[in-house]
C-alpha cells in the first residue's frame, strides 16, 4: 500500500481505531495525523476516539483527539486502525459513510473491511505496520515518539512472542531520534496510581483457578467498580499479571458491564490459542491476546469459557503425546 497515493486528492480525512483505545490504537491513530499533516497540510485531518487515557496526552496530536463523535459531513477517505469496523463504535457511521475506507490492522480475526485493506497477522502491532508504510525518511523526534509508544504497548515493551528481530531493530531506530524512551515507558506502560494498584490487588486476591490449577479468572463488579471509583481504563493491565503466576497457561479477567454483561480479556501461552476462544464469542485478537464481551453471570461465563480452552488444552496433551509416542516407536511425525 502507498498511503500517499491512497489519500492523494482527499480535502477531509478521518482516523479512527477501536473503543477504550490501549497503547497501540492511540499511538496508531496520532502517527497517522501526524503523517498526513505533514504531507498534506491543505487537508483537514481529524482524529476520533473514544476518550484515550491521559498517560498520552504528550503525544504529538493529543489534543486534537475529538471525543464526543459529532454529526460530520462524509469524509473523503476515512481509516479504521487496529480494528474492523465493529468494533470502532460511534465512529463506525464515519467509516461507512466515507467516500472510501481504508483498513489497517495486525489482528488475526480481522478479514478486512475497507475499500483498501491491509492485514498484517505477523506484525506485532498497527503502529509497527505504519512504520513500514511511512518509510524511514519520513521520521521526526514526535513521530518516532509515537509510534514507538505503540510499539511497546502491544508487545509488553518487548517481552511478548510477538516481538520479532524486525521490532527491536525498529524500535532502536526509533529511539535514535532522542525522545526519552525510559520516562516513556515507565509512564505510559509501569506506571498505576495509588487506586489502580488497590483494584489490581483486590482482582489479584479474589482470583480463583480452575481446569486443574492450569487456568485462573478474576471479575470486577459494577458495584466494586464504583466503590474504588475505577473506570475501565484503570483495569488495563490486570489480567498480564493472572497470567504471570507460575503454573498458568491461560488467564481470564472480566468486568461487568451491564447487568450480566461482561468484557472479557483472554490472554495465554503456547498452550491455548486464545483468539478461536474469543471469536467463538463474537470477539477477536491474537493467538496469545484476545478479547470479547459476553453476556450471563460470573458462572455462566467461565463455564462457557472453560470448554473452549479444556480443549485447547486437551489438544495440546494429545499432540504431545501423541509425538512421544511417535518417537519412542521410532515412525515419523504425522
Amino acid at each position: 500500500m502507498n498511503l500517499l497515493q491512497e489519500v492523494s486528492g482527499a480535502k477531509r480525512i478521518g482516523i479512527s481505531g477501536h473503543e477504550r483505545p490501549d497503547g497501540d490504537c492511540v499511538g496508531a491513530c496520532l502517527s497517522l495525523w501526524q503523517f498526513l499533516k505533514k504531507n498534506f497540510p491543505e487537508a483537514e485531518v481529524k482524529v476520533f476516539l473514544q476518550q484515550p487515557a491521559e498517560i498520552f496526552r504528550e503525544l504529538a496530536g493529543y489534543d486534537e483527539i475529538v471525543s464526543d463523535f459529532p454529526r460530520e459531513a462524509p469524509f473523503d477517505v476515512f481509516f479504521a486502525l487496529d480494528c474492523n469496523e465493529e468494533r470502532l463504535g460511534e465512529a463506525g457511521r464515519y467509516f461507512r459513510e466515507a467516500v472510501k475506507k481504508i483498513n489497517i490492522d495486525h489482528h488475526v480475526s480481522n478479514p478486512g473491511c475497507g475499500d483498501v485493506n491491509l492485514i498484517c497477522p505477523k506484525i506485532g502491532s498497527t503502529c509497527e505496520v505504519l512504520y513500514d508504510l511511512f518509510g524511514e525518511e519520513q521520521l521526526d523526534q514526535r513521530l518516532a515518539e509515537t509510534l514507538y509508544t505503540g510499539i511497546i504497548h502491544d508487545t509488553g515493551v518487548f517481552q511478548y512472542s510477538n516481538t520479532t528481530p524486525e521490532t527491536m531493530r525498529k524500535g532502536a531506530k526509533l529511539i535514535s531520534y532522542g525522545f526519552d524512551f525510559p520516562r516513556l515507558v515507565q509512564e505510559t506502560f509501569y506506571q498505576r496510581t495509588y487506586i489502580q494498584s488497590q483494584i489490581l490487588g483486590r482482582a489479584l486476591m479474589e482470583s480463583i483457578r480452575f481446569l486443574d490449577g492450569s487456568c485462573i479468572v478474576s471479575a470486577v463488579s459494577r458495584k466494586t467498580m464504583e466503590f474504588y471509583n475505577v473506570t475501565p481504563k484503570d483495569l488495563d493491565g490486570i489480567v498480564n499479571h493472572l497470567r504471570n503466576i507460575k503454573g498458568i497457561h491461560c488467564a481470564v479477567f472480566m468486568y461487568e458491564t451491564d447487568i450480566q454483561e461482561y468484557k472479557v480479556s483472554l490472554r495465554s501461552d503456547e498452550l491455548v490459542d486464545v483468539s478461536k476462544v474469543a471469536v467463538f464469542f463474537g470477539g477477536g485478537g491474537h493467538v496469545r491476546a484476545a478479547g470479547c464481551t459476553m453476556k450471563g453471570t460470573f458462572y455462566d461465563c467461565i463455564n462457557n469459557l472453560s470448554l473452549h480452552i479444556e480443549r485447547q488444552l486437551a489438544g495440546q496433551t494429545q499432540a504431545e503425546t501423541e509425538e512421544s509416542g511417535s518417537a519412542l516407536s521410532g515412525q515419523p511425525d504425522r
